[in-house]
């Protein structure tokens, strides 16, 4: 999985929208595998964030093995399956690899990626101070590793790890 060269651009507030439309086309195809319904995660999904102009979704299934059929499915929707992380998730984009305007995770629903994903969004929608320094890092880094979209994300690891534990850690606590 190569992909296009990192680009970050100003919160578009027609992002959210760009979701629903796609949620609900998502819906249909993966009806039968989905379990807990289909979230926008990532930096468009937090309000005021730069992002990758490209619309990230997560949709949970009862399981992946079972759910694998789904590939097919969407694959038939004109999505693109890359077997990326194949044992945690099914992950897609699409229109293409070279032009992506979504890209889909298809995990098992409350597993513990799932959780940290909603975890990572939901603080970073809470704590706008935190949001700017991710977009300060992620700017830093798009800016260094443009060409090199497996580094950058790569790089971003350690600051999405310290925040998801602080997220989980506040949930915990009573």
């Amino acid at each position: 999985m190569s992909g296009p060269p990192v680009h970050i651009v100003p919160y578009d507030p027609s992002w959210p929208a760009k979701f629903a439309e796609e949620r609900d086309s998502l819906a249909r195809h993966l009806a039968p595998w989905l379990e807990g319904g289909i979230e926008h995660i990532g930096s468009t999904s937090v309000p005021g964030l730069a992002a990758k102009p490209v619309i990230d979704m997560m949709a949970g299934v009862r399981s992946l093995e079972k759910s694998r059929p789904c590939i097919e499915a969407l694959t038939k929707a004109g999505w693109v399956y890359f077997p990326f992380m194949a044992d945690q998730m099914h992950w897609l984009c699409k229109p293409s690899d070279e032009f992506r305007t979504h890209h889909l995770h298809v995990l098992p629903y409350r597993s513990a990626r799932w959780n940290a994903r909603l975890a990572f969004r939901d603080y970073l929608r809470a704590h706008p101070e935190v949001a700017a320094e991710y977009q300060a890092l992620k700017l830093e880094l798009a800016e260094k590793y443009r060409e090199d979209r497996e580094t950058y994300t790569t790089e971003k690891g350690p600051y999405i790890k310290r925040i998801v534990k602080l997220a989980m850690d506040r949930q915990t606590t009573p």
